[in-house]
């Protein structure tokens, strides 16, 4: 358990009242006694799952989730326990690897790499339904849904149980590290400002105009904005981390008080779960230390799945209390040239022909063309960045 200092404790509490910590106390001991034990080989996705459960990004969970916890998230997006809970974190493996693991008994998690990264206390071993799964978190059964996808390409049994993970950093990429903290390391930060009241903001793509008229806004009426751009794995067609990375720093060095905003990386995948994922990306950002945190369109979305604010109407479907972090919901915002300025629907009254609003592919493809994004859309000195990202490939 991480004990909070004297400064932290104007931060919102984590999710579940504690900030978990499962790294090893004596690490050399668990990695030689880990050598005799049976090898669960772990993909990127589930090694930085690990990572984040034992750093406490995935409070109140110490592992991935038995059967009791594993269907109650699936079907009432909580806990056995009551607790709020959108995603099911859950560690499959083949049918191979289950026969050599014993229920009460420890196993190595292995990297890629065939090192030693820590160890699971074996609870349950269990099959589960892939189709029901995908229903219920995804909202369809297609195989074209990336997040479908990784889920029918995953072993048939699921493993529960606590981890005890050895120290190490989850995989992200190498211009992101400097960014990297952990949820404690972000915390002090954010103490250490004197702030009480931060708002997260979720992205995997590079801030536009639209973003940073949402953030500022929410800056307004909270004491200062954790920048938190998701490092892990995307879809191949994301813009990479590295870029982005650039396109951030550009922007806050131009364009916003540097009092008042961290700049700190989230280095998981991403699950394109839509409005459960929303959730989920809110609770995360609770164990960080935020207290408000961004909704806007389609979060966490792709291709056309979800309904443009089914994300944010899933938040009703629990009490204020039970999530414990204050959703702040914004309309699709654009660049209106009769207006001159940023707005959305609700404070501006012209029409589609004065709007200026580009799509993720829009800009993708006229970066590809090598023509410059509009100020009205992006920074210029970010469009630089994504024009020299472009012009390399």
């Amino acid at each position: 358990m991480t004990t909070a200092t004297p400064t932290e404790t104007q931060l919102i509490e984590p999710h579940g009242g504690r900030l978990i910590d499962r790294w090893a106390t004596n690490p050399v001991g668990l990695a030689d006694s880990a050598l005799a034990l049976p090898r669960i080989t772990l993909t990127e996705r589930q090694l930085s799952d690990a990572y984040l459960i034992a750093q406490g990004a995935f409070s109140p969970l110490e592992g991935f989730l038995a059967s009791e916890d594993y269907r109650s998230v699936r079907d009432e997006m909580r806990l056995a326990s009551g607790s709020a809970w959108s995603i099911p974190v859950t560690l499959a493996v083949d049918e191979a690897t289950a026969s050599l693991l014993r229920e009460g008994e420890d196993a190595a998690l292995v990297a890629q790499d065939g090192g030693i990264a820590g160890t699971i206390a074996v609870a349950e071993l269990f099959t589960y339904d892939k189709q029901a799964e995908a229903e219920r978190v995804f909202r369809t059964q297609e195989e074209a849904h990336p997040g479908v996808a990784g889920l029918y390409g995953q072993g048939p049994v699921l493993v529960g149980g606590r981890i005890t993970m050895l120290p190490g950093t989850p995989p992200l990429d190498p211009d992101a590290l400097p960014f990297y903290e952990t949820p404690a390391q972000t915390r002090a930060a954010l103490a250490a400002r004197g702030w009480r009241s931060i708002v997260g903001f979720q992205t995997r793509n590079p801030v536009h105009r639209a973003h940073e008229y949402i953030q500022k806004a929410a800056m307004e009426i909270t004491d200062g904005l954790l920048l938190h751009p998701l490092v892990g794995a995307t879809k191949s067609d994301d813009i990479p981390a590295d870029v982005r990375m650039r396109c951030y720093q550009a922007l806050l060095e131009h364009y916003y008080p540097q009092d008042r905003v961290h700049l700190s990386v989230y280095p998981a995948f991403m699950r394109y779960a839509g409005p459960r994922e929303a959730i989920f990306h809110a609770l995360v950002r609770k164990n960080y230390g935020c207290s408000h945190f961004i909704v806007g369109r389609d979060h966490a979305g792709v291709g056309s799945y979800y309904g443009t604010y089914d994300a944010q109407h899933i938040f009703r479907e629990f009490e204020p209390q039970e999530l414990g972090i204050t959703p702040l919901y914004f309309e699709n915002s654009f660049f209106c040239n009769a207006c001159g300025a940023m707005a959305s629907a609700k404070t501006c009254p012209h029409g589609e022909e004065s709007r200026v609003s580009l799509s993720g592919t829009q800009v993708r493809d006229m970066l590809s063309r090598r023509e410059t994004p509009p100020p009205e859309f992006t920074r210029p000195e970010v469009a630089r960045v994504l024009m020299d990202a472009y012009a390399e490939d």
